[in-house]
């Protein structure tokens, strides 16, 4: 029997590239979030940020993962919009 030297958890390129492009999102969306002038308003959008990846953080599906991608770009998107409305 052959013995892999890899972790059993070991991704594969799709999933890397994939799990690149969501941490990149995260940054972008927590970089964002910097930017909303109320505090208040900024911690309920980091916290919410932060549950939404933390909860999707064992999916596995990858086509459940891009629409939670796609989803989360408009998220992005809509308070990206926002905050040029508000003059930020």
């Amino acid at each position: 029997m052959s013995v892999s030297r890899f972790p059993p958890a070991t991704l594969n390129l799709k999933q890397f590239l994939q799990r690149q492009k969501v941490l990149g999102l995260y940054r972008n969306m927590l970089r964002t979030i910097r930017q909303v002038p109320e505090e208040a308003d900024r911690k309920y959008l980091k916290d919410w940020a932060r549950e939404e990846f933390k909860r999707n953080k064992e999916a596995t599906d990858q086509d459940a993962i891009r629409m939670m991608i796609t989803q989360a770009n408009n998220h992005l998107e809509e308070l990206k919009r926002s905050l040029a409305l508000a003059g930020r």
